[in-house]
């Protein structure tokens, strides 16, 4: 795992293993695969590989948030056969009718998926969308400027102790959802007075809070800077690597389980490929080499066998039982609800 991982995530560039092209010129033919993922979301000698064992070209292009991508789909100025949306975005895909469904007689090697999972409620068919990678978001806090117990619950960022100290992510979802967590309510509710009490903690938080952050915070925990914040596990694991003084909790009232996937666009141009590809990606070895290198928990069971069992013992990057049985992924809302959210989170972000 590499720190350089964490910056480029926040960066939208072009890359392919065999030649480079300007942005939105993806070239059209059946043996040129056209994928969009996340900035270094994928161990790129990995596509070199697929290339040299297929004789197809791969043109590889990223995004930095699900919204960006979906725009640039939905638009539809390039075709691209391949994309890996977060959980509720694949959802919001499916409603739009903007995937097509996925031949899995193409897909031997799904068999490797976890039952876990599959028929997700965000795709509860397993009709358009294949795990790709999956994790948590819990509270990453220093050692020594942060007492352990304090941090078993999400109290802790609203904790005057630490004021001033207090990292937040700049998300709507994710922060709202903390709120409600620890409220005990769902991160998914549609309840209208669950979301303004969510509201109304977060706005009481404000004092204690240095800033809502994504990834221009994570400089600030690994020097000390702040005392915690809230980040993803994958992100925890590497900014641990860098500093052996922070340290990852999963707050008992439990947290987002969130699922990223791959999907086929109903604008592919080579779908044929593009299920070449997730196949490729599902082989054990293949997964397990990915996972390696992103750093990101993988739903594939044969790859996780063969993980290191120090990896797999680590609850960071594979939480507990427990702790998942009370997480929650996130879902895509009907738009009457999300405005209600969007609204709180412009309230909240205007004080």
């Amino acid at each position: 795992m590499k720190l350089k991982k964490i910056i480029s995530l926040a960066l939208t560039f072009m890359m392919s293993s065999s030649l480079l092209v300007g942005c939105g010129q993806s070239k059209k033919s059946s043996e040129v695969l056209n994928i969009y993922n996340v900035g270094d979301y994928i161990d790129e000698d990995l596509v070199t590989k697929f290339e040299e064992e297929t004789g197809i070209t791969v043109v590889y292009e990223t995004y930095d948030t699900n919204e960006s991508m979906y725009q640039k789909v939905k638009n539809g100025g390039t075709k691209y056969d391949l994309i890996f949306p977060s959980d509720y975005m694949v959802e919001k895909m499916i409603s739009e009718d903007m995937l097509t469904p996925i031949d899995y007689s193409k897909i031997p090697n799904y068999k490797y998926i976890m039952k876990d999972f599959r028929n997700p409620a965000y795709d509860p068919h397993d009709k358009y969308s294949v795990p790709y990678m999956w994790g948590t978001f819990g509270i990453l806090y220093n050692k020594k400027m942060v007492d352990k117990k304090d941090v078993q619950s999400w109290n802790a960022l609203w904790n005057p102790k630490y004021k001033g100290e207090i990292q937040m992510l700049d998300s709507v979802r994710d922060t709202m959802g903390i709120s409600l967590m620890r409220l005990g309510y769902s991160i998914n509710t549609e309840n209208v007075s669950q979301i303004e009490a969510a509201k109304e903690q977060l706005i009481k938080q404000l004092p204690l809070v240095q800033a809502y952050v994504n990834d221009d915070g994570k400089d600030r925990l690994i020097v000390g800077d702040a005392a915690m914040g809230v980040v993803y596990n994958g992100d925890a694991l590497v900014l641990m690597d860098e500093n052996p003084d922070l340290a990852y909790s999963i707050p008992k009232e439990g947290t987002n389980k969130w699922v990223d996937a791959m999907c086929i666009p109903k604008t592919a141009e080579n779908k044929e490929d593009a299920e070449k590809f997730i196949n490729f990606i599902l082989d054990p070895e293949n997964a397990l080499q990915n996972a390696d290198y992103i750093g990101y928990s993988t739903p594939n069971q044969a790859a996780y066998d063969m993980l290191d069992e120090s990896v797999k013992k680590n609850p960071a990057a594979y939480p507990s039982k427990k702790i998942l049985e009370k997480s929650e992924v996130i879902l895509n809302l009907p738009k009457n609800i999300l405005k209600i959210y969007e609204d709180a989170w412009t309230e909240i972000k205007s004080q």
